[in-house]
Protein backbone atom coordinates (compact mmCIF):
# COMPACT_ATOMS: atom_id res chain seq x y z
CA UNK A 1 0.00 0.00 0.00
CA UNK A 2 2.68 2.09 0.94
CA UNK A 3 6.16 1.60 -0.66
CA UNK A 4 8.80 3.71 -1.75
CA UNK A 5 10.28 6.81 -0.93
CA UNK A 6 7.85 8.98 0.78
CA UNK A 7 8.92 12.78 1.20
CA UNK A 8 8.61 14.22 5.35
CA UNK A 9 7.92 17.81 3.05
CA UNK A 10 9.10 20.98 5.13
CA UNK A 11 6.39 23.36 5.34
CA UNK A 12 7.62 26.88 3.90
CA UNK A 13 6.68 30.05 5.09
CA UNK A 14 6.82 34.06 3.93
CA UNK A 15 6.83 36.49 6.77
CA UNK A 16 5.11 34.23 9.31
CA UNK A 17 2.51 33.03 6.87
CA UNK A 18 2.55 29.75 5.45
CA UNK A 19 3.60 29.89 2.21
CA UNK A 20 0.81 28.15 -0.33
CA UNK A 21 2.64 28.73 -3.87
CA UNK A 22 6.35 27.73 -2.80
CA UNK A 23 4.59 24.42 -1.18
CA UNK A 24 2.91 23.60 -4.51
CA UNK A 25 5.76 24.31 -5.95
CA UNK A 26 8.04 21.99 -3.51
CA UNK A 27 5.21 19.36 -4.29
CA UNK A 28 5.08 19.40 -7.91
CA UNK A 29 8.85 19.47 -8.06
CA UNK A 30 9.12 16.42 -5.65
CA UNK A 31 7.02 14.34 -8.30
CA UNK A 32 7.94 15.49 -11.53
CA UNK A 33 11.51 14.04 -9.74
CA UNK A 34 9.42 10.46 -9.30
CA UNK A 35 9.45 10.49 -5.45
CA UNK A 36 6.53 7.90 -4.83
CA UNK A 37 4.37 9.87 -1.80
CA UNK A 38 3.93 13.17 0.12
CA UNK A 39 3.85 13.05 4.35
CA UNK A 40 2.21 16.94 5.25
CA UNK A 41 2.82 17.86 8.42
CA UNK A 42 5.29 15.74 10.05
CA UNK A 43 7.89 16.65 12.29
CA UNK A 44 10.02 18.20 9.05
CA UNK A 45 6.64 19.77 8.53
CA UNK A 46 6.97 21.85 11.40
CA UNK A 47 3.18 20.24 12.49
CA UNK A 48 3.80 21.09 16.42
CA UNK A 49 3.97 24.61 15.94
CA UNK A 50 0.90 24.97 13.54
CA UNK A 51 -2.73 26.16 14.39
CA UNK A 52 -5.15 23.78 13.57
CA UNK A 53 -6.34 25.54 10.89
CA UNK A 54 -2.47 26.04 9.32
CA UNK A 55 -2.12 22.15 9.95
CA UNK A 56 -5.87 21.82 8.08
CA UNK A 57 -4.84 24.29 5.11
CA UNK A 58 -1.39 22.90 4.60
CA UNK A 59 -2.90 19.37 4.36
CA UNK A 60 -5.47 20.14 2.17
CA UNK A 61 -3.01 21.96 -0.34
CA UNK A 62 -0.84 18.57 -0.25
CA UNK A 63 -3.56 16.86 -0.92
CA UNK A 64 -4.82 19.06 -3.73
CA UNK A 65 -1.55 19.58 -5.28
CA UNK A 66 -0.76 15.75 -5.27
CA UNK A 67 -4.13 15.13 -7.20
CA UNK A 68 -3.82 11.40 -6.52
CA UNK A 69 -1.18 10.88 -8.62
CA UNK A 70 0.84 10.30 -5.44
CA UNK A 71 -0.80 9.27 -2.17
CA UNK A 72 -0.29 11.86 0.80
CA UNK A 73 -0.16 10.83 4.28
CA UNK A 74 -1.12 13.47 7.06
CA UNK A 75 1.04 13.73 10.14
CA UNK A 76 -1.64 13.17 12.90
CA UNK A 77 -0.08 12.50 15.64
CA UNK A 78 -0.01 14.09 19.15
CA UNK A 79 1.22 13.70 22.73
CA UNK A 80 -2.34 14.14 23.80
CA UNK A 81 -5.00 11.17 22.73
CA UNK A 82 -7.71 13.45 22.07
CA UNK A 83 -6.02 15.94 19.95
CA UNK A 84 -4.49 12.82 17.87
CA UNK A 85 -7.62 11.43 17.41
CA UNK A 86 -9.52 14.77 16.16
CA UNK A 87 -6.61 15.01 14.01
CA UNK A 88 -7.18 11.70 12.47
CA UNK A 89 -10.63 12.16 11.85
CA UNK A 90 -9.77 15.44 10.29
CA UNK A 91 -7.46 13.11 7.76
CA UNK A 92 -9.98 11.08 7.03
CA UNK A 93 -12.64 13.61 6.04
CA UNK A 94 -9.83 15.64 4.11
CA UNK A 95 -9.49 12.79 1.75
CA UNK A 96 -5.35 11.75 2.92
CA UNK A 97 -4.55 8.66 2.28
CA UNK A 98 -3.15 7.52 5.53
CA UNK A 99 -2.23 9.11 8.69
CA UNK A 100 0.97 9.48 10.33
CA UNK A 101 0.90 8.78 14.11
CA UNK A 102 4.50 9.89 16.21
CA UNK A 103 4.56 7.78 19.88
CA UNK A 104 3.21 10.26 22.26
CA UNK A 105 5.95 12.81 23.04
CA UNK A 106 7.18 13.95 26.49
CA UNK A 107 4.36 12.38 28.64
CA UNK A 108 6.91 8.86 28.03
CA UNK A 109 3.90 6.69 28.63
CA UNK A 110 4.44 3.04 28.92
CA UNK A 111 4.27 0.06 26.29
CA UNK A 112 0.77 -0.39 27.19
CA UNK A 113 0.31 3.18 27.06
CA UNK A 114 0.96 3.23 23.54
CA UNK A 115 -1.22 0.16 22.63
CA UNK A 116 -3.75 1.88 23.94
CA UNK A 117 -3.19 5.39 22.33
CA UNK A 118 -2.84 4.04 19.03
CA UNK A 119 -5.64 1.47 19.74
CA UNK A 120 -7.34 5.11 20.09
CA UNK A 121 -6.43 6.31 16.99
CA UNK A 122 -7.06 3.53 14.58
CA UNK A 123 -10.54 3.56 15.81
CA UNK A 124 -11.25 6.65 14.94
CA UNK A 125 -11.77 6.61 11.69
CA UNK A 126 -11.32 4.18 9.04
CA UNK A 127 -7.79 5.56 7.16
CA UNK A 128 -4.77 3.56 7.17
CA UNK A 129 -2.26 4.69 10.03
CA UNK A 130 1.06 4.19 9.90
CA UNK A 131 3.13 4.20 13.35
CA UNK A 132 5.91 6.56 13.72
CA UNK A 133 8.74 5.46 16.38
CA UNK A 134 11.16 7.74 16.90
CA UNK A 135 12.74 7.87 20.18
CA UNK A 136 15.19 10.20 19.62
CA UNK A 137 12.35 12.83 19.31
CA UNK A 138 9.99 11.75 21.94
CA UNK A 139 11.66 10.30 24.79
CA UNK A 140 9.66 6.74 24.52
CA UNK A 141 10.45 3.97 22.25
CA UNK A 142 7.69 1.72 21.17
CA UNK A 143 9.31 -2.07 21.08
CA UNK A 144 8.55 -4.68 18.62
CA UNK A 145 6.17 -6.17 20.69
CA UNK A 146 3.80 -3.13 21.25
CA UNK A 147 4.12 -3.03 16.91
CA UNK A 148 3.34 -6.67 16.72
CA UNK A 149 0.59 -6.56 19.29
CA UNK A 150 -0.98 -3.15 16.84
CA UNK A 151 -0.34 -5.08 13.90
CA UNK A 152 -3.19 -7.29 14.63
CA UNK A 153 -5.37 -4.02 14.24
CA UNK A 154 -6.95 -3.95 10.99
CA UNK A 155 -6.25 -0.33 9.90
CA UNK A 156 -3.08 0.01 11.22
CA UNK A 157 -0.90 -0.45 8.15
CA UNK A 158 2.94 0.13 8.92
CA UNK A 159 5.50 1.84 11.40
CA UNK A 160 8.10 4.49 10.19
CA UNK A 161 10.87 3.37 12.10
CA UNK A 162 13.41 5.67 13.50
CA UNK A 163 15.03 3.82 16.47
CA UNK A 164 18.21 3.75 14.77
CA UNK A 165 18.52 0.25 16.27
CA UNK A 166 19.11 -2.74 13.34
CA UNK A 167 18.77 -5.57 15.49
CA UNK A 168 15.69 -4.03 17.11
CA UNK A 169 13.96 -3.36 13.70
CA UNK A 170 14.75 -6.90 12.50
CA UNK A 171 13.13 -8.15 15.88
CA UNK A 172 9.86 -5.92 14.48
CA UNK A 173 9.93 -7.65 11.05
CA UNK A 174 10.19 -11.06 12.70
CA UNK A 175 6.97 -10.60 14.36
CA UNK A 176 4.65 -8.68 12.67
CA UNK A 177 2.78 -10.25 8.80
CA UNK A 178 4.69 -9.71 5.85
CA UNK A 179 1.55 -7.54 4.84
CA UNK A 180 2.50 -5.24 7.72
CA UNK A 181 4.92 -2.18 5.74
CA UNK A 182 8.04 -1.25 7.65
CA UNK A 183 9.07 2.24 6.52
CA UNK A 184 12.80 3.64 7.16
CA UNK A 185 12.68 6.66 9.23
CA UNK A 186 16.40 7.26 9.12
CA UNK A 187 18.09 8.41 5.73
CA UNK A 188 21.43 6.88 6.71
CA UNK A 189 20.00 3.65 7.16
CA UNK A 190 17.64 3.55 4.41
CA UNK A 191 19.44 0.59 2.64
CA UNK A 192 20.35 -1.53 5.62
CA UNK A 193 16.21 -1.12 6.58
CA UNK A 194 15.55 -2.54 2.62
CA UNK A 195 17.69 -5.37 3.12
CA UNK A 196 15.92 -6.40 6.34
CA UNK A 197 12.31 -6.43 5.02
CA UNK A 198 11.37 -2.73 4.60
CA UNK A 199 9.66 -1.71 1.93
CA UNK A 200 10.44 2.02 1.87
CA UNK A 201 10.90 4.95 3.46
CA UNK A 202 9.63 8.68 4.72
CA UNK A 203 12.63 10.76 4.23
CA UNK A 204 13.97 13.82 4.88
CA UNK A 205 16.86 13.90 2.53
CA UNK A 206 14.95 13.68 -0.26
CA UNK A 207 13.56 17.20 0.37
CA UNK A 208 16.35 18.46 -1.42
CA UNK A 209 17.47 15.27 -3.70
CA UNK A 210 14.22 13.52 -4.28
CA UNK A 211 15.37 11.39 -7.72
CA UNK A 212 18.46 10.35 -5.94
CA UNK A 213 16.77 9.27 -2.78
CA UNK A 214 13.98 7.20 -4.50
CA UNK A 215 17.02 6.02 -6.78
CA UNK A 216 17.92 3.51 -3.75
CA UNK A 217 14.96 1.87 -3.39
CA UNK A 218 13.89 1.75 -7.08
CA UNK A 219 17.51 0.19 -7.70
CA UNK A 220 16.93 -2.69 -4.69
CA UNK A 221 13.27 -2.87 -5.52
CA UNK A 222 14.69 -3.86 -9.42
CA UNK A 223 16.86 -6.62 -7.53
CA UNK A 224 20.25 -4.68 -7.90
CA UNK A 225 21.75 -4.56 -4.84
CA UNK A 226 24.38 -3.32 -5.42
CA UNK A 227 23.46 -0.79 -7.45
CA UNK A 228 21.25 0.27 -4.34
CA UNK A 229 24.12 0.14 -2.45
CA UNK A 230 26.03 2.13 -4.19
CA UNK A 231 23.94 4.60 -4.38
CA UNK A 232 23.43 4.81 -0.44
CA UNK A 233 26.53 5.28 0.52
CA UNK A 234 26.96 8.46 -2.39
CA UNK A 235 24.20 10.03 0.30
CA UNK A 236 25.86 9.38 3.02
CA UNK A 237 27.62 12.79 3.30
CA UNK A 238 24.23 14.71 2.94
CA UNK A 239 22.42 12.26 4.95
CA UNK A 240 24.74 13.35 7.90
CA UNK A 241 24.61 16.65 7.09
CA UNK A 242 21.24 17.62 6.61
CA UNK A 243 20.80 16.38 10.84
CA UNK A 244 24.35 19.15 11.66
CA UNK A 245 21.26 20.76 13.27
CA UNK A 246 17.92 20.16 14.47
CA UNK A 247 15.89 18.71 12.01
CA UNK A 248 14.26 20.67 9.86
CA UNK A 249 16.40 23.63 9.78
CA UNK A 250 19.09 22.30 8.24
CA UNK A 251 17.06 21.24 5.20
CA UNK A 252 15.01 24.51 4.47
CA UNK A 253 18.24 26.11 5.20
CA UNK A 254 19.22 24.17 1.91
CA UNK A 255 15.62 24.44 0.16
CA UNK A 256 16.27 28.31 0.95
CA UNK A 257 20.16 27.92 -0.63
CA UNK A 258 18.57 26.74 -3.97
CA UNK A 259 16.03 29.09 -4.55
CA UNK A 260 12.87 26.74 -3.63
CA UNK A 261 11.60 28.16 0.03
CA UNK A 262 12.33 31.33 2.12
CA UNK A 263 14.79 30.70 4.75
CA UNK A 264 12.47 31.41 7.34
CA UNK A 265 11.32 29.13 10.58
CA UNK A 266 9.36 29.12 13.54
CA UNK A 267 9.93 29.86 17.03
CA UNK A 268 11.53 27.43 19.02
CA UNK A 269 13.89 26.90 15.46
CA UNK A 270 15.78 29.40 14.53
CA UNK A 271 18.08 30.08 11.57
CA UNK A 272 21.24 27.70 11.25
CA UNK A 273 24.68 29.15 12.75
CA UNK A 274 26.74 30.71 10.87
CA UNK A 275 29.63 28.64 11.04
CA UNK A 276 27.22 25.42 10.62
CA UNK A 277 25.88 26.78 7.69
CA UNK A 278 29.43 27.68 6.02
CA UNK A 279 30.28 23.96 6.29
CA UNK A 280 26.88 23.02 5.63
CA UNK A 281 27.49 25.21 2.29
CA UNK A 282 30.09 22.78 1.32
CA UNK A 283 28.43 19.47 1.25
CA UNK A 284 26.06 20.93 -0.72
CA UNK A 285 28.57 22.17 -3.41
CA UNK A 286 29.56 19.03 -3.34
CA UNK A 287 26.25 17.84 -5.13
CA UNK A 288 25.83 20.55 -7.33
CA UNK A 289 22.79 21.26 -5.13
CA UNK A 290 24.08 25.21 -5.21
Amino acid sequence: MFTGVFTAIVTPFNKGKFDEQAYRDLIEWQIQEGIHGIVACGSTGEAMVLSDDEWEKVVKTAIDQAGKRVPVMAGAGSNCTDTAVKRTKKAYKLGADAALSVTPYYNKPPQEGLFQHFKAVAGAADIPVVLYNVPGRTGVNMLPETVARLAKIRNIAGLKEACGDLEQIKKTKHLVPDSFEILSGEDAQNFSIYQLGGVGAISVASNVMPAKVTSVWDKFERKDVAGAKFAQEELQPLNKAIFIETNPIPVKTALAMMGRIREEFRLPLVPMAEENKKKFKEVLKLYRLI
